[in-house]
């Protein structure tokens, strides 16, 4: 993963999280369930690192702003 841009930590509330998740459909369901919470970058790109076990992809989030709220019939 590339550095932090300092810009995306600029105030309080500000989230870079870099995610770790076994397989594409678990990273992406987990950002699903973050932006339900939050506001956020959206869907991060899986990332493969040669040798290292599942995919990794990273999230912008803003705690100050709420998220998306669930749809009907969402878990």
């Amino acid at each position: 993963m590339e550095p932090v841009d300092p810009i995306h930590l600029a105030e309080p509330g500000l989230l870079v999280l870099d995610i770790t998740a076994p397989d594409e459909t678990t990273l992406r369901t987990a950002a699903e369930h973050l932006g339900r919470h939050w506001a956020t970058s959206g869907t991060p790109t899986a990332r493969r690192t040669p040798g290292e076990p599942g995919v990794t992809g990273r999230l912008y989030a803003d705690l100050r702003r709420p998220g998306t709220a669930p749809g009907p019939g969402s878990v």
